[in-house]
Formats: C-alpha cells, structure tokens, sequence
C-alpha cells in the first residue's frame, strides 16, 4: 500500500459500519470519501472496510493510498448492517489499529469487542435509528439496545447535529462531540441536459417514510401542471415508493424519475440549477444531502423540523408535510425570483461557514488522536 510523501505512518485507523470506499450509497459514505483520503493525507495509515460489489474500485477520484477490506455478511435490508459490522469488528480485531472509527449505532453491539483488544473507538451516532417510521418493532428495539451498547463501550461519541447531542445526553447520560456532515461548493456546472436553469423542482432523498416521500409524491400532479418536477432517490430494495414514482413520470411527462444518481457531477448540477428543492427529511440530525444542496445554492423548501431548523437556519424557508402546503410552498419560490435568490444565498452562506468539508474532516482527526492519547486497556465490567 502506498503511503503519502513515501513516509512510513506511525498511526493506523480503521473506519467501519459503511458500504466500502468510494460508494455513494448514503451520507456516511459521502463521508468516508473524503474523511478516509484526509487521513492519509494527514499520516494515518488507513482502512475501509465494506462489502463487496458495493465500492466503484475503478472511481477516476480514488485515492489508491487508502486501503480498502471487504468482509462478509448477509445483505438484508435487517441484518445487512449488523452482520457486516461483526465481521468487519472481528478482522479489525485481529489487525488491531490504534483507532477505528464506526459508523452507525447499530455497531454498537461489537465495541466490547474492541474495548477488550484495547482499541478505542470513536462511534458516529448519526439519528434516532429507532424513532425511524422504516423499522419494525423489533428493528427498533435492536437499534435502542446497539444505542445502550454505544453509550456505555464508544471511547468518544460524535453527533452530527446539536440536537442529537442533546437527546444522547437526555437519554443515555453520554456527552458527544458535535461534527456535522460537509458540502462540497462546485463551481459553476452547466445545467443538465433537458433542464433549465431554476425551471424545475428538485427532491433527492431515499424512498422510506420519515424522508416524506410519499407526502411530495401526493403534492407532485398539482405541482407538474405549472413545473417539471425531477425526482432522485429509490429505497434500494423496491417497493411501493418505487412502484409511485415509476407511475407518475409515466402518468405526466413534466416528471422526471431519475432513480439513484451515483455521478457526482450530475448530482451537483441539478441541485445548483433547480428552481426549488424539497427537503422532507424528519429524524435524521444534519442530513447530508442538505448540505451538500445548500453548498451548491438549492433554493430550499424544508420540512420543519428542528433539525432542519438547526441547518438552515432562522431565514431558512419550511413547510409541514401536508400536500397542500408543499404545494403552496414550492409554488411560491418558484414564482418568485426573489425568494429563489436568499434561500440559495442563505444557504451558500452557511455551508461555507458551518458545514465545510475540511473542518469536519480536521475534527474527525483531532477526536481519532485524541482517542489514541487516552485509550485504555479497559475490560468492561
């Protein structure tokens, strides 16, 4: 494995609970690619572990110094998860580096393990899994037992948002380090073929229900009678959500289903040229494609919620997810001009202040050595 200026690393990290590197599942993916190339810049000697298929091994953008592992596991939308997380804990294990940094509490139930190798780990808590509307019962209670499990074997706890830095500490009585997710700020890209600038509405989320998915769809026929509505995302496994989205861009041509879009470019340029973008996101703390929609200058109607609120702040432009108001609340920013112009301001504004790449990558490092300064080769009792 190539090492960076050709200097032999003194520290070792592995980051564990994603798909692999590079992937563009999810926003822990989206940071692992540039989390992972950040510490080896900075002498780590760093590992990602994943699953296999799940990475672009031939991405043009892969840093080839970061070594990746696949493990195995049972791809299921309940156990993928955890069963990919114990194998990958398990080879950690027996590598032994001085720092993992996990992903999703879930993996929560595996730190013992690394706690009785002495290995600290530094666990990204990300949502409130088991207020998720997706999960079953039983899912939700695995998801609240891996939480108790974190809380009591996790070295050092990181909350995407204040919020959940709040909840964590309301719940389990466990102190967390705020770091959000970043945005990448493009520079100017030229709209999408068959798009025009700010003349269409946009919605990038994954098709589960705390996402509102299902409450745009049902806004989407009023909204495609004066607008083309874009609509980016799946649930990854098929299903209703699926099944809606194929219907209504056949049923109107102003719809657009565009499914999951793994091309970055693509991506950014439909966010920096919509005229509106939905935000429906309800659970999940400092939600990634936020940002990254608020670094390329989305024009932002969001779900109002705290965590939302939190993000975009108090100029930041929300509605409640009855169909109506969407309706009433993407219609006017695309009517007017003005408002498309502070809400993409706004959010340019905050990204580059709060939410850029290099301060989240910078504290996710200073917390690893950290870690490693003050492990312990503690058993648990």
């Amino acid at each position: 494995m190539k090492r960076n200026s050709g200097r032999r690393s003194n520290r070792s990290i592995a980051i564990i609970g994603t798909r692999g590197y590079p992937s563009y599942y999810g926003g822990f993916e989206t940071a692992v690619r540039k989390l992972a190339p950040y510490l080896v810049e900075r002498g780590w000697d760093t590992v990602v572990y994943g699953r296999p298929g799940a990475a672009r091994v031939d991405d043009p953008g892969r840093d080839h110094r970061v070594e990746t592992v696949e493990t195995s596991g049972l791809e299921t939308k309940s156990l993928s998860t955890l069963t990919f997380g114990l194998t990958s804990v398990i080879h950690a294990c027996v590598r032994k580096p001085d720092a993992v940094i996990v992903m999703n509490v879930a993996n929560g139930f595996w730190l013992p393990l690394l706690r009785l190798r002495g290995i600290p780990a530094v666990v990204n808590v990300d949502g409130i899994e088991w207020e998720r509307a997706k999960w079953g019962r039983l899912a939700k209670f695995i998801f609240r037992l891996g939480a108790k499990f974190t809380a009591l074997f996790g070295q050092t706890l990181i909350a995407d948002s204040i919020e959940i830095a709040r909840r964590w500490q309301e719940d389990f009585g466990r102190d967390s380090v705020f770091i959000p997710y970043g945005g990448e700020m493009p520079g100017k890209l030229p709209v999408v073929e068959g798009f025009s600038h700010r003349g269409y509405v946009l919605i990038v989320a994954r098709f589960v229900p705390e996402n509102s998915v299902e409450e745009f769809f049902e806004a989407v026929p009023q909204i495609a009678e004066k607008f083309p509505v874009v609509i980016v995302g799946s649930s990854g496994y098929g299903g209703p959500l699926d099944d809606k989205a194929e219907a209504l861009s056949r049923q109107f041509d102003n719809v657009h289903w565009l499914g999951h879009v793994s091309d970055d470019a693509k991506l950014l340029s439909l966010w920096q040229h919509c005229g509106s973008y939905f935000h429906g996101h309800s659970v999940g703390g400092t939600n990634p494609a936020l940002v990254q929609a608020m670094a390329c200058g989305a024009p932002t109607v969001a779900r109002d919620t705290v965590y939302n609120r939190e993000v975009l702040g108090e100029q930041g432009r929300f509605t409640t997810v009855e169909p109506g108001e969407i309706v009433s609340a993407i219609v006017e920013m695309m009517e007017e001009p003005r408002l498309q112009q502070e809400a993409s301001a706004n959010g340019l504004s905050r990204a580059e202040t709060t939410y850029s790449w290099e301060t989240v990558c910078g504290a996710y490092e200073r917390e690893a050595g950290q870690a490693v300064k003050t492990r312990r080769a503690f058993v648990p009792s």
